[in-house]
């Protein structure tokens, strides 16, 4: 397998106090410097918990990993309805007896001399607000509220064939907010250019609006490998952000 060095060092920030949770800290013989990915295990998401079990940000492989290394958050493992608290020293024995038995939607990473399952959720130590955040008005944000599909022509189009369109042009003084950007395909951008939708004689496919939930999150949500984050945004907000 190949190694691909990305070495992880103790600098992730757990957007809360920099205390480190007591215990002893993991030799240097448990170092993840060195993780490989297979199936884009690094390019997954991991839901952040605050010590209180409140969904509060939703963060990379790479940056979970090393809130468990230092010590900064434990994996909160759930299997069967129930879940169960893990440090690192403890998920990487879970890993290890899984890891002859990989389930298809489970992600793995391998360090230098083993591998580890990919949490799902980490629930912050010392951590116990809500951090204030607010719906992004992003390029990611709006392509996964429209569902990667141009809001013109109808299809569906990989992201980087994609752009944002404001439905009434920036230059006729249109806003950029929910209500005026749509997903809209490269040809078709090109072809409404300057107009609007109805001088260029294009249809919307529908009416552009602001989000009740975080698209990004929703989006997450129709991978059957998050299925696990529902327990905790169930009920709660969902406009934790997406890092």
């Amino acid at each position: 397998m190949p190694v691909v060095r990305t070495n992880i060092h103790c600098t992730a920030r757990a957007r809360g106090p920099r205390k480190r949770a007591g215990g002893p800290r993991p030799s240097t013989n448990d170092s993840v410097a060195g993780p490989t990915h297979t199936n884009g295990a690094l390019h997954a998401s991991v839901l952040v918990l605050n010590r209180l079990y409140m969904a509060v940000h939703v963060v990379g492989v790479r940056r979970a990993i090393a809130m468990l290394f230092c010590q900064r958050a434990e994996v909160i493992h759930v299997e069967d309805g129930q879940f169960a608290n893990h440090d690192f020293h403890s998920w990487r024995r879970v890993s290890r007896l899984q890891v002859d038995c990989k389930r298809p939607l489970d992600d793995w990473i391998a360090a230098v001399n083993f591998e580890l399952q990919v949490p799902r959720v980490i629930r912050l130590l010392s951590f116990d607000r809500v951090p204030r955040q607010k719906l992004h008005l992003n390029r990611r944000a709006v392509l996964a509220r429209d569902e990667s599909v141009c809001q013109y022509c109808g299809r569906h189009f990989p992201l980087h064939q994609l752009s944002v369109d404001h439905v009434i042009p920036q230059s006729r003084n249109g806003k950029t907010e929910w209500e005026n950007v749509v997903c809209a395909c490269l040809a078709c951008n090109a072809k409404k250019g300057g107009h609007t939708p109805k001088e260029a004689r294009m249809r919307l496919v529908r009416r552009p609006s602001r989000p009740k939930r975080d698209p990004a999150i929703l989006l997450k949500l129709s991978d059957p490998k998050y299925e696990t984050w529902r327990m905790w945004l169930n009920g709660a907000r969902w406009d934790i952000g997406v890092g």
